[in-house]
């Protein structure tokens, strides 16, 4: 394991930008054999394209570290984000075999998972929006959990977002999804339980969904301006980078909850890409991206210290792509920040002892 760096997580990585992601490492002579990948999955017996990006490059299934030289030591783990009892059980797996020294300490985690609802609306077991719970809870909480085990000199938390997190966005008052800001109350409860933008209310089929997903990434990216606050606190974990990249529109599976065949299928597959890879010759960091480029875009944003904006230690940086983003105002807001930490510690029951971060309440 000595040749090892470290281990790079990437969740949700059966997903179109997660496997892509995968598929930029395990192609990559230098990445490969030098990080070793925990990728997590809602279920290992039914990840067609991580398998596919693994093993087209000719890695065996879950190699271990040190087990041949020219391959990708990889394992695959099941994670049902929404399910805190599952975000737990993952990350003790994951603790235990750093600390007894199996795999490497942790270089970079990428929360990449997303999920997105159109025409219905779920819950979880325990009443909270199913897009908020994967999107943001359940990887706020593994972030948390995680932390000991994190390269304390290198480490980085990169989270995966999105235009939809920013109502001023131009591409938002677009669409027409927005009417307003989005933390508007002294609780995140309605985004919590999806009560601010119910679907059964929405007839256009895809706004209120939309709004929930931009509110679940609002999070996110509000909690890399907190979450670095606190790190940089901390006297053990202050090297810590926390950092967001918005990847545009690329062909993945979010829109797999969609109804409308043509949208889902012609348009998203089909047309989307076409114009994509000829639109990122002209402008690289546009709406439309290829998602080979989305995902280069995010192994930099986790493991390159090159170019700028990227350094050796990027904190709070928020990325569009390979470039500095704009992030919604509301993010960078101190009280939201504190409001969202302090209802976050409530859904998920954080104790005393479960995280490394001495200012975690």
């Amino acid at each position: 394991m000595a040749q090892l760096k470290g281990t790079i997580i990437v969740t949700g990585a059966n997903g179109g930008l997660g496997s892509a992601t995968v598929s930029q490492i395990v192609s990559s002579p230098e990445l490969k054999k030098s990080y070793y990948g925990v990728y997590t999955v809602r279920c290992t017996d039914a990840a067609p394209s991580l398998d596919a990006a693994l093993f087209d490059q000719g890695s065996p299934r879950n190699q271990q570290p040190g087990e041949g030289g020219s391959f990708h030591p990889h394992e695959k783990i099941s994670l049902d984000l929404s399910r805190l009892s599952s975000v737990r059980d993952t990350a003790a797996a994951i603790n235990t075999r750093v600390s007894a020294g199996i795999i490497p300490r942790i270089h970079a985690i990428v929360l990449n998972a997303g999920y997105e609802e159109f025409e219905r609306q779920t819950w979880t077991a325990e009443g909270l929006d199913m897009a908020f719970a994967t999107n943001y809870l359940g990887h706020w909480l593994l972030t948390m959990l995680l932390l000991q085990s994190m390269d304390h000199e290198v480490g980085r938390v990169v989270w995966i977002s999105s235009w939809s997190h920013n109502p001023h966005d131009p591409r938002n008052s677009w669409n027409g999804a927005f009417k307003n800001r989005i933390f508007n109350t002294s609780s995140i409860e309605p985004i919590a339980k999806g009560t601010w933008s119910l679907s059964k209310d929405d007839k256009t089929g895809w706004a209120a969904g939309y709004r929930r997903y931009g509110a679940s990434k609002l999070c996110g990216v509000t909690t890399i301006s907190e979450l670095q606050r606190r790190l940089d606190r901390d006297p053990v974990l202050n090297n810590i980078s926390v950092l967001g990249i918005d990847p545009g529109l690329a062909n993945t599976g979010i829109v797999r909850q969609f109804g409308n065949w043509f949208f889902r299928v012609v348009l998203w597959q089909f047309l989307l890409p076409a114009m994509a890879a000829v639109l990122v010759h002209f402008i690289p960091n546009g709406p439309l991206r290829p998602i080979s480029k989305s995902a280069r875009d995010i192994i930099a944003a986790a493991l390159r210290n090159s170019p700028p904006p990227l350094s050796p230690r990027p904190k709070d940086l928020y990325l569009n792509g390979s470039e500095l983003g704009a992030r919604n105002p509301e993010a960078k807001d101190l009280s939201n920040g504190a409001i969202l930490c302090r209802d976050t510690l409530c859904y998920t029951q954080l104790k005393e002892g479960e995280t490394a971060l001495q200012d975690w309440k």
